[in-house]
């Protein structure tokens, strides 16, 4: 499985993430993107690639 996250520091609120994951994204009340499902069935590789300023990472977790 694997799970995304978002430095809040570097994200800028441009919602591309949001737009292809709805899902698992949403903007939080400063106005930038906040992961709001721990696993999700979007294409991540696609969300991580279309963010413009490399805001949102994955990390793999292993099942136990």
């Amino acid at each position: 499985m694997a799970k995304p996250s978002v430095d809040k520091e570097l994200c800028i609120g441009c919602g591309s993430c949001i737009s292809v994951c709805p899902e698992c994204f949403e903007l939080d009340d400063e106005g930038k993107s906040s992961v709001i499902a721990e696993t999700c069935d979007c294409d991540l590789e696609e969300i991580v690639l279309g963010c413009p300023v490399q805001a949102i990472t994955v990390e793999d977790k292993e099942e136990k």
